[in-house]
């Protein structure tokens, strides 16, 4: 069979956002999902937010996925939600991590994005990956990783489950100004129209990118959409 690209992922922390802070943050990934459903084609992707802090993507290109975990992540740390809005001690991971996200590349014996049907290997890979971190219900969260890597091919796995991780490891010290920079650069934006677009100087938009790693972020996503078939 065919492979195929998934993502399952979920907000960390989510249940000690405010009412208000989840709205927002739903309405933000949504407006997203919606983005890259226009880019790569309603016949071509399907994306969606379930039960508020769930995500669920699959491709029909698989060389896809690398690029859409890292626009998710960059995206929803650049969001700056919450603005000191509750005192819960978990809200440091979420502005940390923001989500947790595993893509997947295998066959899928079903995928239907019109008819919102996503079902088969691909999916059952990333889903039990995400399931299997779950920190609801603990008191004391430690969170080593949020960034994940699966293949039907062990080969693929091994190969890009350590890109995985350094990029996990990259972005987690990232501040939100500097995953803006990386999520309007992962979209297509150059320095020069980001600098407009955020009304900065450019010297400021590559100081941030610089900080940021955007060089080896680059280079990841390059090696894995030149490799993954």
């Amino acid at each position: 069979m065919i492979n195929r690209g998934t993502i399952s992922g979920d907000i960390i922390s989510y249940t000690s956002l405010t009412v208000n802070d989840k709205r927002k943050l739903e309405e933000a990934i949504q407006g997203l999902l919606s983005e890259l459903s226009h880019q790569l084609g309603k016949d071509n992707f399907l994306g969606r937010l379930v039960q508020g802090d769930h995500i669920e993507c699959a491709f029909m290109e698989p060389r896809q996925v690398l690029r859409t975990v890292l626009l998710l992540k960059t995206y929803i740390k650049s969001l700056g939600i919450p603005e000191g809005s509750t005192k819960d001690k978990r809200l440091h991971l979420f502005k940390e991590h923001g989500a947790r996200l595993a893509a997947a590349v295998a066959p899928l014996e079903a995928f239907d994005p019109q008819a919102g049907i996503i079902d088969g290997e691909a999916i059952q890979l990333s889903g039990r990956t995400i399931q299997s971190q779950d920190t609801s219900g603990k008191q004391n969260i430690i969170i080593k990783k949020t960034l994940f890597f699966r293949a039907s091919e062990p080969e693929t796995e091994e190969q890009f489950q350590p890109v995985f991780a350094l990029l996990d490891t990259l972005l987690s010290k990232c501040t939100a100004k500097q995953c803006q920079v990386v999520y309007l650069k992962l979209m297509g934006y150059d320095e020069g129209a980001i600098a407009e677009k955020l009304n900065k100087y450019r010297s400021t938009i590559n100081e941030h990118s610089t900080a940021a790693g955007w060089l080896a972020i680059k280079t990841a996503v390059d090696h894995f959409e030149n490799r993954i078939q």
